[in-house]
């Protein structure tokens, strides 16, 4: 099977090479998998991520999802928009929009039409649980119920990887379990390749695969049973 990300001897700086986030990462993750990624604080997990994503650039090494070469690729959001979803601990919702306003958001930078981005975004607040909240702003809604509405827009565009850094750290611990269980049947039912960035040891062993990232390097990886 070939894998859905391949990553070659990744290296990423900043403050003109001083910090050294990423030095020397090799991964492949397949199809499907469900991969939590551990490491101290400034250890390059979320750099890791952004990677993955096409949020950051590479100074060296190559980064492969779905196929595509983010290194030699000059259309990154399209791709973003196609391929991955992202779920953050603050959601990152526009306080302004209603949740099915916001979730309709990277819908449009495909050509669908008002009633298709419509239809879509009310079938996902169906599945997240949060069907009578269409029109609520995030304002008036829990921390959790904001979570889902993220979700939810994560997963609009059917992406092919759900990119999560630290989904549930802004949340009381019946909220997190809450999250995570509807993570985990998405990844199951969608057949979604799940990435968790996460520094609570509890979520990261619910994953397939675990991996732990210290000084930029990944120094242990290993498959566990559920």
């Amino acid at each position: 099977m070939t894998p859905i990300i391949k990553i070659n001897n990744l290296k990423k700086s900043y403050e003109m090479g001083n910090i050294k986030a990423l030095n020397g990462i090799n991964l492949e993750i397949e199809k499907g998998d469900f991969v939590s990624i551990i490491g101290q604080s400034g250890s390059g997990k979320t750099t890791l991520l952004n990677m993955i994503g096409a949020l950051d650039i590479a100074d060296e090494g190559s980064v492969e999802v779905s196929g595509y070469n983010l290194n030699k690729m000059k259309n990154l959001n399209k791709f973003r928009s196609i391929e991955v979803g992202f779920i953050f601990q603050l959601h990152n919702l526009i306080p302004n929009l209603s949740s099915v306003e916001n979730i309709e958001i990277p819908m449009y930078i495909h050509n669908y039409s008002s009633k298709e981005r419509r239809k879509r975004a009310l079938e996902l607040l169906d599945l997240v649980g949060l069907k009578d909240k269409a029109e609520t702003k995030p304002t008036k809604l829990s921390g959790g119920e904001r979570q889902r509405v993220a979700i939810a827009r994560a997963l609009v565009n059917r992406p092919s990887i759900i990119l999560a850094d630290e989904p549930t750290g802004s949340l009381d611990s019946k909220t997190s379990k809450d999250i995570l269980d509807l993570l985990i049947d998405l990844h199951e039912k969608e057949n979604v390749t799940l990435i968790i960035v996460t520094h609570d040891l509890n979520i990261a062993k619910l994953a397939n695969r675990e991996i732990e990232v210290l000084d930029g390097q990944i120094i242990d990886s290993k498959f566990q049973g559920n």
